[in-house]
C-alpha cells in the first residue's frame, strides 16, 4: 500500500519576481484586471519610507485613479478594515492593491471581501462563509516572511474579545503576487529577522504536519534551504539583492506550502499572543517554534534530520532519532543570531492570560494537523515555557 496520502492541489496566482517590478509592472497589472480605479492599502512605515512614490507616478501616468489607505496597524483590527472599505466605496474601486507586510495584505483581502459582500466581517469567520467572490487583489510584499501574498485567507483581530479570527476561501487568493526585492533596502534589521523567522515557521510546520504531501514538501524544503542560506545575511544587509531575492522567494514558497497543508501548534498559539498582547506575529512564532518542535519530536519520521541538514548542521552520520534534536537547536541558534528575544516577557505577556489564550489556540484548525496529538494542558505548558 502506498505511503503517499491523497491530496488536492490548486494554486492559480500570477506570480512575478522582478527587481523594480513595483515601479515597472504595477500599472499594467491593474489594467489587466479590467479596472482603472483602485484602493492602495499600506501602513505608515511604508508610506513614510517613500516606497510608494515611484508606483504612484506610474499609476498617474497610466491614468489610474487611486486613493491610499495607510491606517493599517500590526495585528490589524476589524475597525481598520471597515475604514478602508469606506474609502474603497468612495472611489468605486474595481480592485485593491496592497503594498506592505502581512498586515496591509490581510486588510486588503478583507476590504476586497467587504466590497462584494458587505456586512459584518465576523460573520465570515471560517471556511467559505461568504457568498460572493471578493474584488480582485494585487499584493506587493515589503517583508520577506508572511507569505500572505499567496494564501487564500486573511487574519483579522477582533479587539473586543482579543481574538484573531481567520476568514478563508478559494476566491480569496490574490490575483497577482508582485515580488520586488529592490524595495527591501530600507527594511530595519529586526523586521527582517522577525518576518524571516515567520517564513521559517511556515516552512517547517507545513513540512512536518500530518497534512503534508510531496508537493508541499518540495516547496517547504526549498524554503528552509533558502532561509538557512540567506536570513543572517539579509538581516545584516537587507539591500543586498541576492539575499533579498532569496528570502522573498523562500517566503513565497513557504506561503504556498502552508496554504495547502496548513501549519501546527506554533501558529495556533501565536495568534492569541497577537490578540491579547499585540506581540508581533513573527516574534511570537520565533519564540514558540523551538518549543513546539521539541514537543513534536515524538512524532518525527525523519524530517527533523533533513531540517537540521538544511540549516547547516552536520548530522550525516547520525540516525534520524539522534539527529532530530539538532533541528531544534539549529532553529534556536538562527533565532538568536538574528536577534530575536528568547522569551515573551519583554512583550508584556503575563501568565494569568494563559488559560484563555490556550482555549483560543485550541479553536485553530492548525491543531488538527499538528504532528503530535495536542491537548489543552499541552498548550498551557508550552505557553509557560515561552515565558521562562
Amino acid at each position: 500500500m502506498s505511503t503517499i496520502k491523497d491530496f488536492s492541489y490548486s494554486h492559480p496566482i500570477k506570480t512575478i519576481l522582478e527587481a523594480g517590478g513595483l515601479k515597472n509592472r504595477l500599472a499594467a497589472e491593474v489594467k489587466e484586471l479590467g479596472t482603472d480605479r483602485i484602493l492602495l492599502v499600506t501602513d505608515p512605515g511604508v508610506l513614510n519610507a517613500g516606497l510608494l512614490n515611484d508606483a504612484e507616478a506610474a499609476l498617474k501616468n497610466a491614468g489610474i485613479t487611486y486613493k491610499i489607505f495607510s491606517g493599517v496597524e500590526p495585528n490589524p483590527r476589524t475597525e481598520s478594515c471597515y475604514k478602508g472599505y469606506e474609502m474603497a466605496q468612495e472611489i468605486e474601486a474595481g480592485a485593491v492593491v496592497a503594498v506592505g507586510g502581512g498586515s496591509p495584505i490581510d486588510v486588503s483581502k478583507a476590504i476586497a471581501l467587504l466590497m462584494t459582500n458587505g456586512g459584518d466581517l465576523e460573520s465570515y469567520e471560517g471556511p467559505e462563509k461568504y457568498k460572493n467572490a471578493p474584488r480582485p487583489t494585487i499584493c506587493v510584499p515589503t517583508t520577506a516572511g508572511t507569505g500572505s501574498e499567496t494564501t487564500a485567507m486573511t487574519v483579522i483581530t477582533v479587539k473586543s474579545r482579543n481574538y484573531k479570527m481567520t476568514i478563508l476561501g478559494k476566491s480569496m487568493l490574490p490575483n497577482v503576487a508582485l515580488l520586488d526585492p529592490s524595495i527591501f533596502s530600507k527594511m530595519p534589521p529586526f523586521i527582517a529577522a522577525s518576518t524571516g523567522m515567520d517564513a521559517l515557521t511556515h516552512a517547517i510546520e507545513s513540512y512536518i504536519n500530518r497534512a503534508a504531501n510531496p508537493f508541499t514538501d518540495s516547496f517547504a524544503v526549498e524554503a528552509i534551504r533558502l532561509i538557512g542560506k540567506y536570513l543572517r545575511h539579509f538581516v545584516g544587509q537587507a539591500a543586498d539583492l541576492e539575499a533579498a531575492t532569496g528570502m522573498l522567494v523562500a517566503s513565497n514558497l513557504a506561503g504556498i506550502a502552508f496554504d495547502i497543508s496548513r501549519l501546527g501548534d506554533c501558529h495556533a498559539m501565536a495568534h492569541p499572543l497577537g490578540g491579547f498582547f499585540d506581540v508581533p506575529h513573527g516574534v511570537a512564532n520565533s519564540v514558540l517554534l523551538p518549543i513546539t518542535m521539541d514537543f513534536n519530536l515524538l512524532a518525527d519520521h525523519g524530517k527533523y534530520k533533513i531540517i537540521a541538514e538544511l540549516l547547516g548542521e552536520d548530522v550525516s552520520r547520525m540516525t534520524d532519532l539522534e539527529a532530530a534534536p539538532y533541528a531544534v537547536e539549529a532553529v534556536k541558534k538562527l533565532s538568536k543570531d538574528v536577534g530575536i528575544p528568547e522569551n515573551l516577557v519583554a512583550y508584556g505577556v503575563t501568565e494569568d492570560k494563559i488559560p484563555q489564550m490556550s482555549k483560543d489556540a485550541m479553536l485553530s484548525g492548525n491543531i488538527a494537523v499538528n504532528p503530535r496529538v495536542t491537548k489543552l494542558a499541552d498548550i498551557e505548558n508550552m505557553y509557560r515555557l515561552a515565558l521562562k
